[in-house]
């Protein structure tokens, strides 16, 4: 068993209602992101990217990717971006758990931690981790690698995460 790095949403062409503020956090937080990426690529771990589909259902990762290239925060996201062997799931919802195979790549590389980062920690991270909790993994978020819209909203649902659902939150990962 082993842990594996699930990025949600990190490519995001900042062009909605909360760009501002998410942008502002992604750059302040994009060391702490990049680091991690690193270090799972390092220790030759798995890194799984499930990305929004931004109302586009064709499944078209390359697309995605980029979109972000060409926005706001697109000299990031070379470092960030998946190789070849790397895991890509589009989702339609929330949680990277909902009508995607997420499940089916996890279990393929036989996970039992799922460490979690990207944005928003109040949003699809927060769904993510309650969707993974729901289905036995233990996960921990790195918050400094989590970005959002609202630190009073995300304070809360970190809190939430690890009281309730019982996700572990730390501002660093080392396996």
């Amino acid at each position: 068993m082993r842990d594996c790095l699930l990025l949600v949403d990190v490519f995001n062409a900042f062009d909605h209602e909360d760009a501002d503020a998410l942008l502002a956090c992604f750059k302040d937080r994009f060391p702490a992101l990049r680091d991690l990426v690193r270090g799972f690529r390092e220790r030759d771990q798995p890194i799984i990217y499930a990305n929004d589909s931004s109302g586009v259902f064709d499944g078209n990762a390359a697309r995605i990717v980029e979109q972000a290239r060409a926005g706001p925060a697109g000299s990031l996201m070379s470092a960030i971006a998946p190789r070849a062997h790397d895991g890509f799931v589009v989702k339609p919802r929330y949680s990277a758990f909902d009508l995607t195979p997420l499940s089916v790549l996890l279990e393929q590389l036989n996970v039992e931690r799922i460490v979690l980062a990207g944005m928003s920690t109040e949003g699809c991270v927060a769904q993510t981790a309650i969707g993974a909790r729901e289905r036995k993994y233990k996960v921990t978020v790195v918050t400094s690698a989590c970005c959002t819209v609202s630190l009073e909203l995300e304070r809360i649902a970190l809190a939430y995460l690890e009281r309730v659902v019982g996700a572990h939150a730390a501002t660093t990962f080392r396996s």
